[in-house]
């Protein structure tokens, strides 16, 4: 018997289910990078991210409400283009997510961990995908709640980190004029430019939460409030961040160091490392823990669409969670975590997303034609266009290997668009004219 999702999901969990996702483990690492990308004025970028990432962000506002169902991007390119092309981006989007849990979970058995515990990777690893699996199929409101409470505190590492760099300023012992400085040995726009695609990283997350969009209570009214009120909490905390690290520590040891935020709290003084480390640890198990409730969501959307195996739309009769869907994602990131360094595993999470955000925009585009099923958010036409332009502009600056190996998962979507094609018309051919 089949099962639908159950509408368990607030606006308030949504809103902190988006925040956690954005916030997630990127902006404890990337700032030190987009300080060596364009200088001191590490705020650019991000206030340049944050624009880039709010066009893109409107086009899901605009279809998650028009068409509230777990599938996400891959739902909408379907009906916008055929299941070939919901096959391509689905594919993307889940190959993404998969990739990115195994990421993350190799990240937490990385040095953080290394300042409070020392223990074999592959234990960490397993056991850590164990819990969030299992966190995963007992029940969304469940993973949503620990979610809230993981972001705050994520949130409160951040703000410990822009009271400490506010101090640093105020004894006087930083240099404001470094967020004038721009690198310019590439020329002004290319530093920025570079710096950007860097600090859009910290802000992709928000595309997850459309795969909610089936268990949230209205999500016509809710989703909206949640995806730009977190996307505008982030970009004040982003912004604030930028300002205090790049002002109270120099700009090369800021880019040299692969805990740019830790920086802050050394030059500070008064608070223990391992405690920051401690945070930083539930930003990644957070991350982590959000990206496996998406993967599992699209592909148990993607099942039902017919795009992948029908076992992945199996529901819990009570939990009402998809069960094979976390099983078969967790799996795939255990696999690639025991295979892959940090390095290897998130070099090409962007251009995936790049692929699925041009699509998600066309779609607006397309899908216009369409009514809905009723009343729903929309944005202006330029909205989506703006958002097309923006990919294109991003994916120019993706470096060549990173397009090699994100081809090769492109070809592996691209293998089950022909499959699904096939079957189509297989189905087509037997039924009587």
């Amino acid at each position: 018997m089949a099962h639908s999702l159950k509408r368990a999901v607030s606006g308030w969990l949504l809103y902190f289910f988006v925040l956690g996702d954005i916030l997630g483990a990127g902006v404890y690492v990337l700032v030190g990078s987009i300080a060596g990308a364009v200088g001191g004025a590490v705020w650019l970028p991000l206030l340049c991210a944050l624009a880039l990432a709010a066009l893109t962000g409107g086009s899901y506002a605009e279809l998650a409400t028009k068409y509230p169902r777990a599938g996400g991007s891959a739902h909408y390119a379907t009906r916008a283009f055929g299941n070939a092309a919901g096959a391509v981006v689905g594919f993307c989007m889940l190959a993404a997510g998969v990739v990115s849990v195994g990421a993350l979970a190799r990240a937490f058995a990385g040095d953080y961990l290394g300042t409070l515990v020392s223990m074999p990777t592959v234990v960490v690893v397993v056991v850590f995908l164990a819990g969030l699996a299992a966190l995963n199929i007992r029940g969304i409101t469940e993973s949503l709640r620990a979610n809230a409470v993981a972001t705050l505190v994520e949130l409160g590492g951040l703000v410990v980190v822009i009271v400490l760099g506010a101090w640093v300023v105020a004894r006087g012992d930083a240099d404001p004029s470094r967020l004038t400085q721009v690198d310019t040995g590439s020329g002004l726009f290319s530093a920025v430019l570079a710096g950007t695609v860097l600090a859009y990283y910290s802000f992709v997350g928000f595309e997850t939460s459309v795969n909610l969009a089936e268990e949230v209570r209205d999500p016509r009214r809710s989703y909206p409030r949640a995806l730009f009120g977190a996307l505008a909490t982030v970009g004040v905390v982003y912004l604030l961040i930028g300002l205090v690290t790049a002002a109270s520590v120099p700009t090369d040891r800021l880019a040299a160091s692969s805990g740019p935020l830790l920086e802050v709290v050394r030059v500070a003084g008064g608070v223990p490392e391992w405690l920051f480390s401690l945070v930083a640890l539930v930003a990644v198990a957070n991350g982590a823990l959000l990206t496996g409730i998406m993967s599992s969501r699209l592909a148990y959307g993607m099942a039902r669409d017919g795009l992948l195996p029908a076992a992945l739309g199996r529901v819990l009769p009570v939990r009402r969670t998809p069960w094979v869907a976390v099983l078969t994602t967790s799996g795939a990131s255990l696999l690639l975590a025991l295979t892959g360094e940090v390095e290897v595993l998130a070099s090409t999470l962007v251009l995936l997303l790049l692929v699925v955000f041009l699509a998600v925009n066309a779609a607006v585009l397309v899908l216009r034609r369409d009514p809905g099923d009723g009343d729903h958010f929309r944005v202006p036409t330029a909205v989506p266009v703006l958002g097309i332009g923006s990919c294109v502009l991003l994916a120019t600056q993706v470096e060549p290997g990173t397009w090699v190996r994100g081809s090769l998962l492109l070809g592996l979507g691209l293998v089950l668009a022909a499959v699904n094609a096939l079957r189509d018309r297989r189905t087509a051919a037997r039924q009587p004219s």
